[in-house]
């Protein structure tokens, strides 16, 4: 991300609520929304943008490992892009290492670099596979990501209860369906 600046953020959300019709100025719990709000999005919701997926995959260990290795229902939420609503719900992710291997915490901090960004859901599960192979040399990877987005639950049809699940496959996994066939078989075990 550039320059961020919070003041402005917060001005502009507080003029958005204006504009919408909000009681910004005679509703005391609304006093310091835009503030907040400026503070949650710009600390927390997009820290992703911060975060760089080669520095979180630098510090693996070598390995002689080959077998798909599976971190199953990591806890994520995201913004969408389209309605700046949020969509949670888990990520699951695997891989097979080629010469390293990483800890578990650092494959939860790359679903939360690439889910704390305004991104389409698709998006997230390519994203994460295909920087376990450029980054950390995975021969290949797979993400399957399973949100509830609010976009879809909180206007429109509001269909209770669905949720998008979408895949994302890289390396050897985009290639060879046998792979891809092995991890979703792994992932339906593992959730």
């Amino acid at each position: 991300m550039s320059s961020i600046d919070k003041a402005a953020a917060a001005q502009h959300l507080e003029a958005f609520l204006r504009a919408v019709g909000a009681p910004i100025d005679r509703d005391p719990e609304m006093r310091g929304t835009g503030a907040r709000v400026a503070d949650a999005w710009v600390d927390e919701l997009l820290a992703g943008y911060r975060a760089d997926p080669a520095v979180i995959l630098a510090e693996g260990t070598e390995s002689s490992s080959k077998g798909l290795v599976i971190l199953a229902d990591i806890p994520a939420t995201t913004m969408c892009p389209h309605h700046l609503l949020p969509a949670s719900g888990v990520v699951h992710v695997g891989y097979w290492p080629g010469p390293r291997v990483v800890g578990f915490g650092a494959i939860a901090r790359l679903v939360e670099c690439f889910t704390r960004r305004l991104a389409l859901q698709e998006d997230i599960a390519r994203s994460i596979a295909e920087a376990l192979v450029e980054h950390l040399g995975a021969d290949g990877a797979g993400v399957v990501v399973d949100l509830a987005p609010s976009c879809l639950l909180a206007r429109g049809e509001r269909p209770h209860g669905a949720h998008a699940i979408t895949t994302g496959f890289a390396g050897r996994c985009a290639t060879e369906a046998s792979a891809r066939q092995e991890l979703l078989l792994a992932l339906g075990r593992a959730s």
